[in-house]
């Protein structure tokens, strides 16, 4: 996967997409199903109705990139319909793209600083 610059949100559209969509297609649902502006630089994941694939639209400032993927043996974990579109994190993004449970990718918690001597 490519790298993405910090920051970069990541959405997953729940239910399921028409996996024949294109660039213009998916950009049109990430604007009017999701209510997120296409070209804002952040990561859209789209799931066909077979859960075995995903299409990944992103805009890199220069233009529209779009990432396909077929899964073997397993399909792609993903929310429910009703929840209308997830945010996830990019390692979440990676986790979900290996085929594992995106849902258990955690970050670390945070270590509390240790107090200094006076």
């Amino acid at each position: 996967m490519i790298a993405l610059p910090p920051g970069t949100k990541v959405w997953l559209a729940a239910g399921v997409t028409d996996m024949r969509r294109g660039f213009d297609g998916l950009s049109a649902q990430a604007q009017t199903v999701l209510q997120l502006n296409p070209l804002s630089g952040h990561v859209f994941v789209f799931r066909g109705r077979s859960g075995d694939r995903v299409k990944v639209l992103w805009w890199d400032g220069q233009g529209m990139c779009l990432f396909y993927k077929r899964i073997e043996k397993t399909t792609f974990v993903w929310p429910n319909a009703k929840d209308g579109k997830v945010s996830i994190t990019a390692a979440q993004l990676a986790s979900l793209l290996e085929g594992m449970d995106w849902r258990l990718t955690r970050a670390a918690p945070s270590i509390p600083q240790p107090m200094t001597a006076v």
